[in-house]
C-alpha cells in the first residue's frame, strides 16, 4: 500500500500499455489532483482510449502501476481490487445501455449487483442519480427513446449509482451538435461542483477549454505524453510548436494525421 498524498485521487507510474510486440504507451507518468477535471487528448492512434482503459483495469498493462487513494489496481486481487474498482464510474464513449430494459433500470444495475439494498431504495437511489442529470422524466423510457445526448446523460448516472468519488468519461460529446455538447459541459461543471474527480477521454476542444482544469496530450509518435498543463497555456506557450497548432486548430501541411 502507497500513502498518497491528500491531495491526489490517481497516479500512473511507468506505465506500458501493449499488445504483444506492438508498444502503445510506454513509461507513462501523470497525477490525478482530487476534485479537478482532467483530459486526456491526442490525435488519432495516440492511444487515449487505451490509457483509459489500462487506468480502470479493462487492459492489463505491460508493466506499470495505477493508484487509486493508496492500491495499486495493478496489483490487487480478489476483495481489494472490487474495493478499488467501487472508487470510479465509467462512462463509455456508445453510452453502453442496455436497450432491452428501461433507463431507470440501467441506472439501477450496478445496486443490484453490488448492493442489498431494499428494492424500493435502489429504485429511489437510481431516481435521484437520473434527476442530477436531468432526466427524472425519462426514468421510464426505453434508451432508444432517448436522444444521443440524453443516453449520454442516463450512462452518466448510471457511472454514478454507487456513489464513487471518481468518473471515467470517455469522448462525452462525441457525435452530439454543438448545443447539445454544451449541455453536458454544463453538467460536468455542475457535478465538479458535487466535488466529483473527472478523467475525460476528449478532443472536442471547445470543450476541453469549458471544463478542463488539466490536460495531458498524447502523441502518437512519441508513445507517451508530449504535453501537460493548462488547455490556455499550452494554446498559447507550448514548447512544441505542434501542440500549438493543434490546441489552435492550425493544418501542419507536413503532418499526414487529423487530430482526432
Amino acid at each position: 500500500m502507497m500513502n498518497a498524498p491528500d491531495d491526489i485521487a490517481i497516479s500512473v507510474k511507468d506505465l506500458t500499455v501493449g499488445y504483444g510486440d506492438n508498444v502503445i504507451l510506454q513509461n507513462v507518468n501523470f497525477q490525478v489532483r482530487r476534485g479537478e477535471v482532467f483530459v486526456i487528448l491526442g490525435e488519432s492512434g495516440s492511444g487515449k482510449s487505451t490509457l483509459l482503459k489500462a487506468m480502470i483495469g479493462l487492459y492489463p498493462p505491460l508493466s506499470g502501476e495505477v493508484w487509486f487513494e493508496g492500491g495499486n489496481l495493478v496489483a490487487a486481487q480478489g476483495k481489494e481490487r472490487l474495493a478499488l474498482l467501487r472508487k470510479f464510474g465509467v462512462m463509455y464513449q456508445s453510452g453502453a445501455l442496455f436497450g432491452s430494459i428501461t433507463v431507470l433500470e440501467n441506472v439501477r444495475l450496478p445496486l443490484d449487483e453490488f448492493t442489498d439494498l431494499p428494492d424500493p431504495l435502489k429504485e429511489l437511489a437510481a431516481l435521484a442519480r437520473l434527476k442530477l442529470v436531468g432526466l427524472g422524466a425519462a426514468a421510464d423510457k426505453m434508451p432508444a427513446e432517448l436522444s444521443g445526448g440524453m443516453q449520454k446523460r442516463a450512462a452518466i448516472a448510471r457511472a454514478m449509482a454507487l456513489d464513487p468519488r471518481i468518473l471515467f468519461l470517455d469522448e462525452p460529446s462525441a457525435g452530439l451538435d454543438p448545443i447539445t455538447s454544451a449541455g453536458i459541459d454544463l453538467l460536468i461543471t455542475r457535478l465538479h461542483h458535487f466535488g466529483f474527480t473527472f478523467v475525460i477521454v476528449s478532443h472536442e476542444l471547445p470543450s476541453i477549454y469549458s471544463i478542463a482544469d488539466r490536460v495531458v496530450m498524447l502523441g502518437s509518435g512519441a508513445r507517451g505524453i508530449i504535453a501537460e498543463g493548462k488547455p490556455a497555456e499550452l494554446r498559447d506557450g507550448a514548447a512544441d510548436p505542434w501542440v500549438r497548432r493543434f490546441f489552435n486548430r492550425q493544418h501542419d501541411p507536413g503532418h499526414s494525421v487529423e487530430p482526432g
